[in-house]
Formats: structure tokens, C-alpha cells, sequence
């Protein structure tokens, strides 16, 4: 399970048929092929989806065989902390792909537990470089290696690791001008992070970030399609937001950003540090994601040989595995971006490669479920949906951006 497989020369063809919906030469075709070219680089260092609260709706088990779309990775070797029997993901980005082939392989051949968390919960040590070409290096396959060591600007890719490799990124950079644009409303995000009560975060957003959302300029910019590329929202599922707002994404985004701020307290919440800070706040719990959590470091150096990582779409790689081999599948937030023919194909497949009581959890940018009506009852009525595990899903993501988690379960 350890094979590495990149296909870049259908990068773009594969990115294309997943983003353009409409003519190259009208407004949306433009910003949708503007998008799926910036989706061609490093968009997410860190998933910005929960995989604690992933876990547990699909209450994913020892010896589950799990298929998932790789984005940052920290998906996928957080999983590993419930030793499931492999965890095949897939992307299109080929720098999402060289990203957790690094991850992988450090959890494999870094020295420790020390030297993990520095490279990947740090990520701001020079030390982490001469680690890559020490520990790492050798052990990618040939297009990771030649990622990271490819040259942007004079320097190795490899190097923001030792720069703050959340900052880069298209999330980073986003989060970056967004925390520009609060600093300059007055917002002190120093003062949220010392919150010592839930109490004290919702009273930190009524009075310092609420107010941003009545701004001409935040509004106007919000507003716009492209403004809003650096989360990883196409235009698509960026008019699925505003439609949750009655055409308006301004109140949908204050909600979002009230929910990550506000719901969870900030010693347990990686997202709201990422959010604020573009870096973690300390070391083990809530403050990191699982697979970083210094008590489960055997477990995943023991468990990151069952990960495989390919650079192809989820339906073509379903098409090539057999029959009931798939027990837990996770789209993330991709079937936003697809046509019904698209959600079709894949639902033929994972219908096909469903195991008994297999589960496929996903996430959507709007509230309502987007599967029926568009999906053909003969397929989707093989499927149950779980109402119970999608409510707890999307109230305990404490990613909180998106606008529900979604769980179906197979019934033969």
C-alpha cells in the first residue's frame, strides 16, 4: 500500500473537467478556469476540514479500508490514528500530492517524534530543511522530490518549512489578507486567543469581528467570486453559499466565521489558531490536529506504509479498484463542483466498491444535501442517509466553513 503514483500530464484536463462548467469566453468560464489554474499549485499545507469530527461520524475503525481525497494530508494521516487497513487518497493538485508523500515519508524516516512535530507543527526551522534532504529526499518518488526541490522565486519549495509553511499556500496567503484587512479594522487577535471563556470569544466577535461584516470595503470584496479562491471555493460553490443567504454570502460568511470563533473553546480548536495566527497553539489536544498529537506518533510511524497517494480523480481511481473493497470513503467538499453526469459516475462507482455497511461522508458549501434529484434513484437508493451523524458531523467541525457534513450509509 505504499505506491506513489502521479499522472501530471492530465493535470490539467482532469482539473478542467472537474472546474469548467461554462464557456471559456463568458464571466463564470473565465474565473473557473482562473480558479482550476491556481488549484494546479499548493493550495491547503493544513485541510481546512475537521478529520476528529470525520472520525467519528464515520465511526471509522481498525482495519477499515479508507478512499479519500488528499488535500494537506492532515485528513489522512490523522486517520491513521485508528490503524484502518489502508487510506488510498487521490488529488488533482500535484503539490497536494507531493505534500503528503512528504508527510508520509517523514512519519516513516524522520528520527522522532521531536523531529515530526518540529518539521510539521513548527514548520519555521531551518533545521527542517537539512532534515528533508538528510531523512527525506532520498525516500520520494521521483515528481515529489522534484516539487519540492523545484525553484520558486531562487529558492527550493522545500524551504517554507523553515519559513512558516502556513503562511503559503493559496489558504496562507488568504488568511494572511485577511487578517491584513481585520488589523486594519482595529482587530487585536491576541485578545481572542487569551479568551478564558467561551463567553469571552462570542463577546470578542459581537465587538471586534461582526462589525467588519457591515464595512463597504469587506463587503465588496466578499462579494466577489474570486475573492474568495484562496479558501478553495470555485464559483460554483461560491453561489451555493450566497444561496443559503438568499443570494447575499455576506451574512452566510459572518455565521461561518461566528462558529469557528465562538463555538469551541480556543484551546481546543487548531482552526481558530490557524484562522488567527496561520501557525498552532501548542503541542498536544485540540491545539493540533491528531496526527500530530505526540502521543500518537508510534502509532502513526507504524501505519504510514498502509497510505497510498495518487494524482488522478476519485472516480477514475474507483474504477480501477475491485468490487466491495471500499469500506469509508470521504469527498470532502468536491461533489460542489460537479455536473449531475459527474455525481452520477461516481456514485455507479462507489455503489459498485461498496463493502456491507460502507460509509461516504462529504461536506457541502450550502446546507441542503446536493445528491437528490440529481444522482438517479437506482443508484442513491442503495443508500441510506444518516440524518443523526450528518447533524453531529457539521456541529462539531470546528473548521466550521462549510455549510453541513453529509453521511450516507450503504444498505446492499
Amino acid at each position: 500500500m505504499s505506491d506513489i503514483s502521479v499522472r501530471p500530464a492530465s493535470v490539467e484536463a482532469q482539473l478542467g473537467a472537474a472546474v469548467h462548467q461554462n464557456r471559456a469566453l463568458s464571466a463564470t468560464g473565465l474565473l473557473e478556469r482562473a480558479f482550476s489554474r491556481l488549484f494546479q499549485g499548493l493550495v491547503y499545507v493544513q485541510i481546512w476540514e475537521d478529520p476528529v469530527a470525520d472520525m467519528a461520524a464515520l465511526d471509522l475503525a481498525e482495519g477499515d479500508r479508507v478512499v479519500c481525497i488528499a488535500s494537506g494530508g492532515c485528513n489522512v494521516m490523522s486517520y491513521l490514528t485508528r490503524r484502518p487497513a489502508e487510506v488510498a487518497a487521490v488529488d488533482l493538485s500535484p503539490a497536494h500530492v507531493a505534500l503528503l508523500s512528504l508527510k508520509r515519508a517523514a512519519a516513516l524516516h524522520l528520527p522522532d517524534q521531536a523531529a515530526f512535530f518540529t518539521f510539521f507543527g513548527a514548520a519555521d526551522r531551518q533545521s527542517n530543511v537539512r532534515a528533508y534532504d538528510r531523512y527525506l529526499a532520498p525516500h520520494l518518488d521521483a515528481a515529489s522530490r522534484a516539487w519540492w526541490e523545484g525553484r520558486v522565486f531562487g529558492r527550493r519549495r522545500i524551504e517554507i518549512f523553515a519559513r512558516g509553511a502556513y503562511r503559503h499556500g493559496l489558504l496562507g496567503r488568504f488568511l494572511g489578507a485577511a487578517g491584513l484587512v481585520a488589523r486594519l479594522g482595529g482587530v487585536d487577535f491576541d485578545r481572542l486567543l487569551a479568551a478564558q471563556s467561551l463567553e469571552d470569544q462570542r463577546r470578542f466577535f459581537e465587538t471586534e469581528v461582526g462589525p467588519l461584516f457591515d464595512r463597504p470595503l469587506v463587503r465588496a470584496l466578499a462579494r466577489r467570486r474570486a475573492a474568495l479562491f484562496g479558501l478553495g471555493i470555485p464559483p460554483a460553490q461560491h453561489d451555493k453559499l450566497a444561496a443559503d443567504g438568499g443570494g447575499d454570502v455576506i451574512p452566510v460568511l459572518r455565521e461561518r466565521v461566528r462558529k469557528l470563533f465562538c463555538d469551541f473553546p480556543v484551546a481546543e480548536n487548531y482552526f481558530i489558531w490557524q484562522a488567527c495566527k496561520r501557525r498552532y497553539g501548542g503541542v498536544a489536544g485540540g491545539a493540533v490536529p491528531p496526527y500530530l498529537d505526540p502521543s500518537a506518533f508510534e502509532t502513526l510511524r507504524a501505519m504510514a506504509g498502509r497510505v497510498s497517494v495518487r494524482n488522478r480523480s476519485v472516480t477514475d481511481y474507483l474504477a480501477d479498484r475491485p468490487a466491495g473493497s471500499v469500506d469509508c470513503t470521504v469527498l470532502l467538499d468536491a461533489q460542489d463542483w460537479m455536473t449531475d453526469a459527474q455525481l452520477t459516475a461516481l456514485w455507479s462507482e462507489l455503489t459498485r466498491v461498496a463493502a456491507p455497511g460502507a460509509r461516504v461522508l462529504f461536506r457541502t458549501g450550502g446546507e441542503p444535501d446536493i445528491l437528490p434529484g440529481r444522482v438517479p434513484d437506482a443508484i442513491l437508493g442503495r443508500w441510506t442517509y444518516d440524518t443523526g451523524a450528518s447533524r453531529r458531523g457539521s456541529a462539531e467541525d470546528r473548521s466550521a466553513i462549510y455549510g453541513a457534513v453529509h453521511l450516507y450509509r450503504f444498505r446492499g
